[in-house]
This record gives structure tokens, sequence and C-alpha cells, in this order.
């Protein structure tokens, strides 16, 4: 099945261009059969090629293979080949891309039927996926910048499909700038890796960095440049601000975007690239520093959100805060372990919420919502599940994952653990508090809502519960050693981190202490969704509306998102806007634009001047060339 590893991306973009180009001939089914189907046929490719790696590494093998698909181009001896490399940490990346991606798809079919834009959505979806697999599949840095860049692209597309809404194509304008920003950090950091290795090939660039000392300054300037993109990409510090507001794509394309796809890739790439962060512990400290510090803000703004889409959307700040952090302290398999485990729960919430928004017709505000278990109790159930294991409650698979971040916080530096625990507890409470709002208490929408309150349709709730099976279960594949597990990521993984490895110490903690913070963890959580359901149920203390809200403290700090947009507009939006207008009317109009009409009038006006000499006149004619003739003598009269 290795073979066949090609066909895994090209599958999705045969899709893509298929649908593209025939959504106006082709019906609704046909396309939701095409645009599903080739996401269906690369996940079966990717459970075959995920099944020899896992044979490779039942057998004591590294389970890793590279591919060349084809030479891309050379320069004198400089060569660059697409290739792709399959290893344990490719295998389940593609597992996660299109087993998620498809369940997307299918939900898709059912929750966009109406919308005379379907073709295109599906050519669109197609094209993400393609490129998400690119980007996980390269074996080079070359190759995985046309998947970064190529997600961009199709965010920017996706973020923006109704695109007739100024506010929503503001929102894509501004992922794509904001994405652009850390993009060019990636595209500095391949100059200097180019530069110093003198490849983009993993295996070379990682086997010449492991012969630097630690602290290398090379090192440092590659790892802070690589670091700067995965903030753009992932939505960290200080670039956060575009993924609430990529809330305005449908949301099948939220929960891609959050879940499988995008905003994972900046995780991908460090853990990719282990030894050389490794190697940079100052690198190392400043992504645990932004990561916490961005789980923190994310979960505070998440507590005061009456939108259901945007508590979930800075709630995936917040956890790939938490990821950051994990990458930061060394944990590398437990930051990819959440990425794993928040694939499936974000996924299972989103789609949920989009389950609510088409039974509320549209209408997002968990203000306007309550009592809607007794109308839909599939989607009540799932979102339930994922509530718990986001919210780190055992037995579900978020309490594993984060649990092993915190855990290794804990022996980096117990101040992180504190600050860690502390956005646990509030990840726990405005879970909750979404929860209550929307399922709980009577219905407060209007008459008309009511009257069409039903559960979603098979489309959408069998990947509802495909999702919420995977967010139980899922915790159940890194089970630490105190519980009784035997850390199976961890070492199925463990080819992929096998230099950094070597150089660290490894992880040790004693049962006891690790019992104590586990217990911390567990029972914090429980007393927040304790006390969520005691504010928000059984006092019924509903959020008021925005015009009754207090505009001063904490709350409305909260509330109003830090008032981080409106400092950004002030600082940067404002200026760059006031210089544009100077370069438009001074530069551009009255500067560049002056000078070439100018010219241009000049010769015009030369040229209407002497066509006045070809007035057909013969009289007039002679008497020129008399005053020509006269004019060649009186020249030649005083040059002799």
């Amino acid at each position: 099945m290795i073979e066949l590893i090609w066909a895994i991306p090209l599958i999705p973009f045969l899709g893509f261009v298929i649908v593209g180009l025939l959504r106006d001939k082709f019906p609704n089914p046909l396309i939701s059969i095409i645009g599903c189907g080739v996401i269906l046929i690369s996940f079966l490719l990717s459970c075959g090629v995920f099944k020899e790696v896992y044979a490779a590494r039942q057998l004591g093998e590294d389970g890793i293979f590279i591919k060349e698909i084809f030479n891309w181009f050379t320069v004198g001896n400089f060569s660059v080949d697409i290739k792709f490399l399959v290893d344990p940490l490719s295998s389940i990346m593609l597992l996660i891309i299109t087993g998620v991606g498809f369940l997307i798809h299918l939900y898709s079919a059912c929750y966009m039927a109406g919308d005379p834009g379907f073709g295109k959505y599906f050519a669109y979806l197609n094209l993400f996926v393609f490129f998400m697999l690119l980007l996980v599949l390269g074996s080079n840095y070359l190759v995985m910048f046309i998947g970064w860049e190529g997600v961009g692209l199709c965010s920017y597309l996706l973020i923006g499909f109704w695109y007739k809404n100024s506010t929503y194509a503001k929102a894509a304008k501004k992922a794509f700038v904001m994405n652009r920003i850390g993009d060019l950090g990636f595209l500095i950091a391949m100059f200097f890796i180019l530069f110093n290795f003198g490849t983009l090939e993993y295996g070379a660039v990682f086997t010449e960095a492991g012969k630097l000392p630690m602290g290398d300054i090379t090192l440092l300037t590659i790892t802070l440049l690589l670091f700067v993109a995965a903030t753009g990409k992932s939505a960290q510090i200080p670039l956060f601000t575009w993924l609430p507001d990529a809330m305005a794509g449908p949301t099948p394309v939220s929960a891609l975007i959050h879940a499988a796809t995008m905003v994972t890739a900046g995780i991908y790439m460090i853990a990719r690239s282990n030894i050389m962060f490794t190697l940079s512990p100052v690198t190392m400290q400043i992504i645990a520093i932004i990561g916490i510090a961005t789980a923190l803000i994310a979960a505070f703004i998440a507590i005061t959100q009456n939108d259901i889409k945007k508590v979930l959307a800075y709630s995936t700040v917040s956890q790939l805060g938490y990821m950051f952090l994990g990458l930061g302290v060394g944990a590398f398999t437990g930051a990819f372990f959440h990425v794993l485990t928040h694939a499936f729960f974000k996924a299972l919430l989103f789609l949920g919420a989009g389950s609510v928004i088409h039974a509320m017709s549209n209408d997002q505000d968990m203000r306007s919502m309550g009592g809607l278990k007794k109308f839909m109790p599939i989607t009540y159930v799932t979102m339930l599940l994922g509530t718990i294991a986001i919210a780190g409650i055992p037995p579900l698979s978020g309490f594993f994952s984060k649990d092993e971040i915190l855990a290794h916080a804990f022996v980096a530096n117990p101040v992180y653990w504190v600050l860690g625990l502390l956005g646990a507890l509030c990840t726990a409470f405005y879970m909750f508090r979404l929860l209550y709002l929307t399922f709980f208490g009577e219905f407060r929408g209007t008459a008309e809502q009511k009257h069409h309150l039903h559960e979603s349709p098979w489309q959408m709730t069998v990947p509802l519960i495909v999702l919420a099976v995977l967010s139980v279960v899922g915790g159940l594949l890194n089970i630490p050693e105190a519980l009784g597990g035997g850390h199976w990521l961890a070492n199925f993984l463990s080819p992929v981190f096998k230099q950094t490895n070597a150089i660290v110490e490894p992880f040790h903690m004693e049962h006891s202490t690790e019992f104590i913070l586990m217990g911390a963890s567990a029972v914090g959580a429980i007393v927040m969704a304790i006390f969520a359901y005691n504010k928000y149920v059984k006092k019924n203390d509903i959020p008021l509306a925005d015009a009754d809200a207090p505009s001063t403290g904490l709350y409305n700090l909260s509330y109003q998102k830090l008032y981080i947009d409106q400092i950004y507009n002030t600082l940067f939006v404002r200026p760059l806007n006031a210089l544009s207008k100077f370069l438009l009317r001074i530069v551009e109009l009255s500067g560049i634009d002056g000078i070439v009409n100018g010219i241009g009038d000049m010769f015009v006006s030369s040229g209407k001047g002497i066509r006045q000499l070809q007035s057909g006149h013969v009289g007039f004619y002679i008497f020129m060339m008399v005053i020509g003739v006269i004019a060649i003598m009186l020249y030649g009269l005083f040059t002799v």
C-alpha cells in the first residue's frame, strides 16, 4: 500500500477538478457523492498505509518509508524532489485528516444542501484536504510549505464563502493577511536552513542539526522563525484573532479548520522538527510561555461569549495553547496526543453546534436557546460527551491527553502547571455553560423557531455519533503507567523523536504525585461543571442582552475580548490604511500617474501641433520648402 501513497492526496485533488469544472452541470446528489467519495477512498488508502507502518513497528522496525514521486527541478548540484514521507507521525495525521474529513464532508452534504454554491463548496473542501495531505506527507520543508500555503488559500476561500456579506469577506481577508505574516517567517526559515545545511530534506537537515551544540545561534534563529510561522497557522499570541472571526464560514468548515486540518499544522511542524527545537532551549521557553498565555487569555474570553460558535472558537485557541505548552516543555508526544483527541471532540462540538444552528434557523445566540435536549436528543447526548471530554473529566479522551501535558509542565516548572490548571478550570466552566444554556431550562427563542425545532437528519447525526464514540475511547491510545497503561502512542511514535530522546532526560514522575495532579485536575473540572449548573440551570442566570451588560469590570473585559481587535486596529490597521491612502493619492495619482500621464499628454499635444502642418495646400508646402532652403543656406553661411 505504501506504493500507492501518491494516490492519497491525488484523489481529493481530482475531486476538486471534477466538481469544480462540472459543478453547474452535475446535480447536487452527484456532487456530494464525488466530494465525499474521494475523501472516503483516501481514508481507506490511509488505513492501508497505517496498517503497514503499524506492522513494521510491531516487528521492531522504525516504520519509516520515503517514496520519490518526481524530480521537480535541478539547478547545478541543488535538486528538489517531490518525495513523500510515511512514518508513524504522518500515518496518524493521514487518518485524522481523511477520517474526520470524511465525516465532515458527509455532514456537509445535508447541511449545505440548499446553498446555491453547493458545488463550489465541495470543490473547495476537496482542495483543502489535498493541501493538508501534501503538508503532512512531504519529506522536505519545501513540499510542506506548498501545503502550508495551500491550506491558507483554501481557508480564505471557505471563510469568505458567503462573500456577498462584507463582514464575512473581511473575516476571510483578516485570516489571509495574518497567516501571511507567519508564512513570511516560514519562508525566511527555509532560506536559513538551505544556507546552513545545503538541503531542505528532513533527514539530512535533522542529521546535521543534531551535530550542533545545545543553544546554537543558527538553530535558535531557525526555530524562532518557524515558531513565528506556527503562531500564524495555529493561532497563538499575537496572531490568534483571525481564528474566532473564521466563524464567518459555514459551520462544517469551522469543524474542518479547527479540528482536522489547518490549525494543527503548526504543532505538526514543530513536532516534525523536534530535534532542532530541543537543541534551542530559549525557543522552547518562549513556546511554553506563549502557549500558556494563549490558553489562559482565550479561556478568559470564552467565559462570557454568547455566540455558540465563538465559544468553541476561543476554546480551540485555548486548547492549541495547551498543545504549545506541551511542545515547549518537551512533551512532543503529549502535544500530539492532544492534537489527536482534540480532533475528535472539537469536530464533534462544532458539528453539534451546526446541528443546533440548523434547528434554530441560523440563530447562533445561546440566549435565544434553552431546553433543546428534548427536541434534539442525539445532538444533546453527543455534545454532552464532547463537553466532558474537552473539560478533562475522566475517563474520556481529553482527560488523558491534557493530563499528560500538565504532568510534563509540572516537572518543567510548577508555575506552568498551576496556570494550566487554572485554564482547565475555565475550560470546564465555559463548556458546561454552553451546554446548559443550549440544552437545559425553558426554550427562549421565538414561537416560529420553536415550531421548527427538530433533530437533524441521519447524514448529520451519524458523524456526531462516530465522533462521540472516538471522543470517549480516544484516550485509551496513551494511558499512563500510573493507571496501568503502556504509553502505546509514545512507543509507536518513538522513531520520530529518536534524536530528541537520545539527548534529554527521560520523563519521570512518582505515581503518587501523578495521582495527586490528576485528582486535582479532575475534581476541579467536576466542581466547575457543578458551579455552572447551579448558576445557569438552578438559578436560571441567563446572560444579559448587550445593551444591559455591564460596561466595566472583568465581565466587560472578557466580553470585549480584551479589546485586542481595537488595539490592533489602532496600532496597525488604521496607520496602514492611512499610509495606503497617502501612497494612493500622493505617490500613485499625483506622482507616478502625474509623470506618466504628463509625458503622454506632451506627445499627444505635440502630435496635434505637428499635424497642422499636413494641411494639403500645395502653396503652403512650397512656402515651407523655401523657408527650409533659406534656413539651410543660412546655416551653411554661418558654419563655413
